[in-house]
């Protein structure tokens, strides 16, 4: 037996899993859920893998993408008990999608540049949407995303008909002018307008990363393992001094984060 086969069958033996949890006799809290109540778990399952990935840990990263496998057959059978589709349907639409989408490898047509293969998986979106009058690029964005995200995506599609900055130096120019924006609502203590302008500097801010080819949600992440772990240094040490947060001085707190950044970096 092939290895395409031996995962083709791991595949259907965690189907039929899935299926026996969620028939009568099976288990009480599986068969509970619904799409509702699946939303959750999906959401931890995939910062679970991002964790995992930032970590590298194989061996976790494993485990998490098997989690989200088994999250994706579980919803996938709670809409087949609906007689709305199954979990073959959804592989139908993806394989055939993958195929369509890249020509060069199963068709005719020759690409040799990643950015060309994106600009022609970007036409072949555009040609595929033409059949669905009056649906706007920006439809298909979750509204569950990350706002950060989702500020990204936005600028993509944007970008993608050609709305959009010329350059990351016109980004950046963008950025200056929200933060003087910022300054002025500040001056005037308008608390609506402090919080328009800081959500206009972040959406600049995500689109700044764009053109630098960076996914701000990945980055911020990045920047937030850092600061949870020099933080955690720092009351580490003050532990092993045997003092408190409390007890510590702005300045303690000052030179313990200077010594955590030559270690943590």
């Amino acid at each position: 037996m092939n290895d395409s086969a031996r995962v083709g069958d791991k595949f259907v033996q965690l189907v039929n899993i899935i299926k026996k949890l969620r028939q009568p006799g099976g288990c009480p809290w599986d068969r509970k859920q619904d799409e509702k109540s699946l939303r959750k778990f999906f959401l931890e399952e995939a910062y679970e893998v991002l964790d995992a990935l930032q970590e590298g840990d194989e061996k976790a990263l494993a485990e998490e993408l098997g989690d989200m496998l088994m999250e994706v057959v579980f919803l996938a059978r709670v809409f087949e008990e609906k007689k709305k589709f199954s979990i073959g349907d959804a592989l139908d639409r993806i394989n055939t999608k993958m195929i369509k989408r890249h020509p060069h490898v199963f068709g005719t047509k020759r690409l040799e540049k990643a950015e060309e293969v994106m600009e022609e998986w970007s036409r072949i979106k555009r040609q595929e949407e033409k059949g669905q009058p009056g649906k706007s690029i920006m439809a298909d964005i979750p509204r569950q995303a990350p706002s950060l995200h989702t500020a990204y995506e936005l600028g993509r599609r944007a970008a993608e008909i050609g709305f959009d900055w010329s350059s990351p130096q016109e980004v950046l120019l963008k950025v200056k002018e929200e933060m003087e924006e910022l300054r002025k609502a500040l001056v005037l203590r308008d608390k609506e307008k402090i919080e328009e302008e800081i959500g206009d500097l972040l959406f600049s801010v995500a689109n700044l990363a764009r053109h630098l080819e960076i996914n701000p949600e990945i980055a911020l992440r990045q920047t937030n393992n850092k600061f949870r772990k020099r933080f955690n240094f720092l009351e580490n040490k003050l532990r092993e001094e045997g003092k408190t947060l409390a007890e510590t001085s702005l300045e303690e707190m000052d030179h313990l984060w200077e010594e955590s950044k030559k270690i943590i970096k």
